[in-house]
């Protein structure tokens, strides 16, 4: 306690503001579990960037550690482009203080001689993905903490290529903000170096996302759409983006379609979770409409509900909807015979169906650790191989190589042609499904996702998962593990015969085990959040459509007896 109150008292010094000092000392007087908190660990990158609950202290999202980063960005930016007139752009999201958190950022970048291309109002994740190589940029940032709850916020960096910042870049960068002072951050702007954008980057990604997610379906004037937007972002970009590729029938949610971050309308603003979406698909049941879309603050994820065989609006998971957009795009190119060395991609927490469906094209299927900056690595590191799509289980997808990270505007356009053109068809998106399920597999899958808040819970989560990798899974649901894939250790283990292989990924705390009838389970500590998450995908062979439910419920039933053997959930 003694090394986080001297830490604490170093934020009383004359640097930081009155504000910042006033909150620190009365942390000090009154609440050392609060003090604990925010000063036992400084904020770290994680798989999406720096994301933390906002407030004083080196455990915060605040204009102190943002500025340090940004500082040792700037440092790190002005010794690789030495010779260069380095720039920026910035975008941020609806979130509480984060247009001040990107002036803030801006102010230190132009402090340090980098010219700043700064969004007037907010704009979406991919929006800003986009920018970075369209203003011909060396790096990006987005001040976003996504669908995380209201008292958090973030920083995303992005690189030249405008995915996220991956090795060695990330290394270099975090051991130079490492090594600096927070009395080393220069706030004193250059406002001369500081330009607002707005329209003319907007029309371009617009233009840009009608291009690369539409495909002339049939029957877009039959088709009824319900979009929400959950308070974040992808109101400014989304209706229009659909409008113009043809989508005259889109009821927005108006409820929802303010920016606010507080989110006073939903528990949480994240479409995986069923609740957010629920006001969306109550209006498509009074409608009748086909399809509900639900986007992140952010708007790099989406939620996805259609009408399944009972005529009833059942959300999709990420997985179904990661299949049938890449299914679609392999069809799309199917069509017009090209074939070759293209590659979806997906990630090692993701449906295994992804697989199934690459070898039934042709395509190779490249799998990366999770969070789309691996993708985006793959795209550069395999130039010679054109990237058709891909995506991830939460909810993330990505619609070729323009925008090099989730896309929810794009992937929004895509899912609606997949359904109009089903229903135009006389199928539907769900029906579509079922139908990939017979040609490829019947994949079935499953989070937990289990939060441990504070040093304590960090612990906690640490400790969980020393006691997976020292007190290995035998067999799980009766079928014994064949493989352990340990990305500690980058390392892949056949348990049968000893046999150890190197896996060909960075290395990260993840444990995956594999059984003999294809059972799944992966664990991970989450990258963003105070969570565990465990990962589990089963399968099985779908004979025909009509077997549908039946072999559905069996699954369930398998996925339940599985939880309740690990006493997971």
């Amino acid at each position: 306690m003694e090394a986080i109150l001297e830490n604490a008292k170093n934020w009383l010094t004359d640097f930081f503001d009155d504000k910042t000092k006033n909150e620190i000392q009365k942390l000090i007087d009154t609440n050392t579990e609060e003090l604990k908190d925010r000063f036992y660990k400084n904020l770290e990158f994680g798989t999406g960037g720096m994301r933390g609950i906002m407030g004083a202290g080196t455990n915060r999202i605040n204009k102190y550690t943002l500025g340090k980063s940004t500082q040792g960005l700037s440092n790190y930016l002005n010794q690789v482009y030495k010779d260069e007139q380095v720039k920026v752009v910035i975008a941020y999201d609806c979130r509480h203080n984060s247009d001040t958190l990107a002036r803030t950022v801006a102010q230190v970048f132009s402090a340090n001689g980098i010219k700043v291309f700064l969004f007037s109002e907010l704009r979406t994740t991919p929006e800003l993905s986009f920018a970075v190589k369209y203003l011909n940029c060396h790096a990006g940032i987005v001040l976003t903490a996504s669908h995380n709850p209201p008292e958090y916020n973030g920083y995303k960096v992005y690189w030249t290529d405008g995915g996220q910042i991956v090795p060695p870049q990330d290394v270099a960068i975090v051991s130079e903000i490492n090594s600096l002072s927070f009395e080393d951050i220069k706030f004193k702007a250059d406002e001369s170096l500081i330009e607002l954008i707005d329209k003319k980057v907007d029309e371009a990604f617009i233009e840009a996302s009608v291009e690369n997610g539409s495909f002339n379906a049939k029957g877009k004037d039959d088709f009824k759409i319900v979009f929400t937007s959950l308070h974040g972002t992808s109101i400014t970009v989304i209706p229009e983006v659909l409008k113009r590729a043809g989508y005259k029938n889109v009821t927005v949610i108006e409820e929802q379609a303010k920016p606010d971050g507080n989110f006073p309308t939903v528990v949480s603003p994240n479409p995986e979770e069923p609740e957010a979406l629920s006001m969306a698909i109550k209006k498509a049941e009074e409608i009748g409409a086909d399809m509900v879309i639900g986007t992140d603050p952010d708007s790099d994820r989406l939620g996805v509900a259609v009408r399944n065989l009972e005529g009833e609006m059942e959300i999709l998971n990420g997985n179904q909807a990661m299949i049938m957009m890449t299914k679609f795009l392999l069809d799309q190119r199917k069509k017009k015979g090209i074939t070759g060395k293209e590659f979806i991609a997906s990630t090692i927490v993701s449906t295994p169906m992804m697989d199934s469906l690459a070898k039934g094209y042709g395509v190779e299927c490249k799998t990366a650790l999770t969070g789309f900056k691996w993708i985006a690595k793959m795209i550069k590191d395999f130039a010679d191989q054109p990237f058709i799509g891909g995506g991830e289980e939460s909810f993330g997808f990505m619609v070729g190589d323009f925008v090099r990270d989730k896309d929810a505007v794009t992937s929004t356009l895509l899912a609606c042609e997949i359904g109009a053109n089903a229903k135009a068809n006389g199928s539907s998106f769900f029906k579509d499904l079922i139908d990939c399920y017979v040609d490829y597999g019947f994949f079935k899958e499953k989070l937990i996702s289990l939060t441990k808040k504070g040093m304590s819970g960090a612990e906690e989560i640490k400790q969980m998962m020393i006691d997976f990798k020292d007190n290995p899974v035998k067999s799980i649901d009766g079928s014994k593990v064949v493989i352990v894939e340990d990305y500690n250790t980058a390392t892949s283990k056949n348990v049968i015969t000893g046999k150890v292989t190197p896996i060909d990924i960075p290395k990260s705390n993840v444990l995956i085990y594999i059984t003999e009838d294809g059972t799944k389970m992966a664990a991970r500590p989450s990258g963003t959040e105070p969570k565990i998450k465990f990962y589990f995908s089963i399968n099985t062979k779908l004979k025909n459509a009509a077997d549908y439910k039946k072999v559905d419920a069996e699954l369930d039933a398998k996925i339940e007896r599985i939880l309740k053997e690990l006493n997971i959930g």
